[in-house]
């Protein structure tokens, strides 16, 4: 298990418009860093997680840091040899670039407590909850409608072939004072000029379970698309940084 922290220099950033820009430029990182295609992409692939920190403006993101993560010993040991010079993605059709050359990368701390623990939790990506209720691919948009811990604790389970069990519960605070929760996020952009997007949900989270199957959840990511930079967990301690 590893996690990084991949920081641009204070008042840089990267510009993006659809968001598998990140994911294709980490992508490229993988592989350089000595992953093969096939273990960090496809139905087989190992399991790993990310989050692109800063802000919005004029539907245009803006990243200053990524949070990278994953719980596979094989991916743990690649991520360490990451280079943040091979964080880039030129995309021809679209015109789109970023490059994080210029970033620093740092480890993050494990941040689980011993024995069995609660902890507040942070989302420093949306999380993505399919409502399987209906017959086309729809997103839940409110958290209210969702049995979160049984969907976050179905998937990580099957992620980690064993039965995993956390309570997992949002701060019923945050949904009284935000009943509208959800994020679009502006996915991927075809070169026939169609656009894919997702709806994923944002709030403060109280998770609690043995330290195993927190661990697990910090380093995989909570939810459905993970590997494509969605669930990706922070702590209300350390905030999400810059």
């Amino acid at each position: 298990m590893h996690r990084v922290r991949i920081q641009l220099p204070v008042r840089q950033s990267q510009q993006y418009s659809h968001y598998d820009l990140l994911h294709d430029a980490l992508i490229h990182a993988w592989v350089d860093a000595g992953a093969s295609p096939d273990m960090v992409i496809g139905f087989e692939a190992h399991h790993w997680n990310f989050a692109a920190l800063g802000y919005h403006r004029n539907k245009e993101g803006f990243a200053h840091t990524l949070v990278v993560s994953t719980p596979s010993k094989v991916l743990a040991e690649v991520l360490e040899e990451f280079d943040p010079s091979a964080i880039r993605k030129m995309r021809g059709h679209s015109g789109e670039t970023v490059n994080f050359a210029a970033a620093s990368i740092s480890r993050e701390e494990d941040m689980i407590p011993p024995q069995q623990g609660i902890m507040n939790m942070l989302l420093l990506s949306p999380v993505l909850i399919q409502d399987r209720s209906q017959p086309k691919k729809r997103w839940y948009k409110n958290l209210h409608d969702v049995d979160l811990a049984g969907a976050v604790n179905h998937r990580l389970s099957r992620l980690a072939n064993r039965p995993v069990n956390l309570m997992v519960q949002p701060d019923s605070l945050y949904l009284r004072a935000n009943p509208k929760h959800s994020v679009c996020v502006n996915l991927k952009h075809f070169s026939n000029g169609r656009q894919n997007f997702v709806i994923g949900m944002q709030a403060p989270l109280v998770m609690a379970g043995s330290e195993e199957d927190l661990r697990f959840a910090w380093y995989a990511g909570i939810g459905e698309k993970t590997r494509s930079g969605f669930g990706c967990l922070g702590t209300m301690e350390q905030g999400v940084g810059r």
